[in-house]
């Protein structure tokens, strides 16, 4: 067995060289290793409004926390990573804490787990219990912004206003559809480099035409992470010819959009964010003794509180929470299917997506297509709305009979208890085996951990539930080990 040690292959990670204009930020990424040599790239935002100033020091201080986030993955690679730019103890506070979390998920879920990307020995690293999993030693420095100073300022803003993180899946859509009936919705799209961008391009298309405050940022950081990854000697040099379902490396992705989010958020005096996150994105795990939240830990309700906290401490009346967290994707993909139809035709939950006649439109083969198509099927809804053909949905169909789908077993089983209840797909084996009822996947599920009512303010308690009952079969509650219906109130 190999030691955790023995991943710390590289001397230094600089995150410096912040350049700020109106409508773009950039910092460069210099790996420097222990044979003496370095390589660098360049990470960049760019807006097509104007949104920092480099004179007005709230503008540098978050130009330095964007430009810091992609760094947050690699703490068990080098022995130094020196963030040099301008933060406060809020932000150092935070990259600390958020570092040496995702060191202990990156452990676990990309070492300790079956990672086809690894080369031996690194594929066999002994699980240890360690203080401090982060081997890099931190380093903030101040080279360029030495004369400004950052004085906390009252940060009102307005809490009818929504800035949506948005991308072409079910759960931004019916995000975006919801606000748009209770409130102001600004969605905002992170243009990545890479094909990421192909499953927003319909829902992008469709809110340029229809909402004046939808925003499109570009950052570049797919290529930052696939050119670090080139650089790391434990992963396969044919790494991006590997077909697989999980990236090679990092994890800490989402805030890396958030924080994009956040110069249009502070600029427009937005007091929510909200990420679409579903009911089965809070986990807990346990490997070995080491604590971990199943590699999606920025999808959570943990991730979702922890930003909220740190906005509170920077002096921004800023929440941060999904609206979701009480539904299943099935419920999910009811609600928007039924009360947004004109949306969920936008819908692309397929990361191998593709042209045609200037619309993407879904693969059709792989887990999230089938899945999908199985969602609308028990949904008495045609898939053929969103992108798939007959023979697509056929072979869907089928595909489902004999494999499972990537969802929390109650989910998995009640979906395929409606598929063979309504004869969508063939009873065997497989398929029977996999069918139990779970009613309670059709309604608003509260409990201790997933998901909470206090994890939502008080303003969007009552318009949100008022909407999303009419479309669930009621609500339960988790306590003494099942299930229990009780009735919402919304003036709580």
């Amino acid at each position: 067995m190999t030691s955790i040690r023995s991943l710390v292959v590289f001397e230094k990670l600089s995150v410096h060289k912040i350049s700020i204009e109106p409508k773009r930020v950039k910092a460069v990424y210099t790996v420097s290793k222990r044979d003496g040599t370095s390589v660098t790239n360049e990470l960049i935002y760019s807006y097509d409004a104007p949104y920092f100033d480099k004179k007005n020091p709230e503008d540098v201080n978050l130009a330095s926390m964007m430009m810091a986030q992609v760094a947050l993955n690699y703490g068990l690679f080098f022995e130094t990573i020196e963030f040099d730019g301008f933060y406060d103890d809020t932000d150092k506070s935070f990259l600390r804490d958020m570092m040496e979390n995702t060191s202990r998920e990156i452990l676990v879920n990309k070492f300790l787990h079956k990672n086809e990307f690894l080369r031996p020995p690194f594929d066999a690293i002994k699980p240890e219990k360690m203080e401090r999993y982060t081997a890099a030693k931190i380093v903030f420095t101040n080279s360029d912004f030495a004369q400004l100073k950052l004085e906390r300022k009252s940060g009102e803003t307005e809490l009818n206003s929504y800035a949506i993180l948005s991308s072409g899946g079910k759960d931004s859509l019916l995000t975006y559809g919801i606000i748009k009936e209770i409130g102001e919705a600004h969605p905002i799209f992170i243009n990545e480099a890479g094909r990421h961008w192909f499953t927003a391009i319909n829902s992008h298309k469709y809110y340029k035409a229809t909402e004046p405050n939808t925003a499109k940022p570009w950052c570049n950081s797919d290529r930052i992470f696939n050119w670090m990854v080139k650089q790391m000697p434990f992963i396969k040099e044919n790494f991006q010819n590997i077909r697989a379902d999980i990236y090679p490396i990092r994890l800490w992705t989402v805030a890396v959009f958030l924080f994009g989010t956040l110069p249009i958020v502070r600029k427009r005096h937005i007091g929510n964010v909200l990420i679409g996150n579903e009911y089965d994105t809070t986990v807990k795990g346990n490997h070995e003794g080491i604590t971990h939240y199943n590699a999606i830990y920025d999808q959570s309700k943990y991730f979702d509180n922890a930003l909220t906290r740190y906005y509170k401490k920077k002096g921004w009346n800023i929440y941060q929470y999904s609206i979701l967290r009480s539904l299943s994707e099935l419920l999910i993909l009811k609600v928007l299917v039924k009360r947004y139809p004109e949306l969920q035709a936008q819908q692309v939950s397929c990361h191998a997506a593709h042209e045609e006649n200037g619309r993407m439109l879904p693969c059709g083969n792989c887990e999230k297509c089938r899945r999908i198509i199985g969602m609308l099927k028990v949904l008495d809804e045609d898939p053929k709305r969103c992108g798939y053909t007959e023979a697509q949905i056929e072979k869907g169909l089928k595909a489902l009979s004999a494999r499972s789908v990537k969802q929390i077993g109650s989910d998995a089983s009640h979906l395929y208890y409606l598929l063979v209840g309504k004869g969508l797909i063939e009873k065997n084996e497989h398929s029977l085996r996999m069918a139990k009822p779970h009613p309670e996947i059709l309604k608003l599920r509260f409990d201790n951990e997933r998901s909470v009512m206090d994890d939502l303010p008080h303003h969007i308690r009552k318009p949100l539930f008022e909407i999303l009952a009419k479309h669930a079969d009621g609500a339960v509650q988790w306590h003494d080990r099942k299930w229990h219906t009780f009735t919402l109130k919304f003036d709580e």
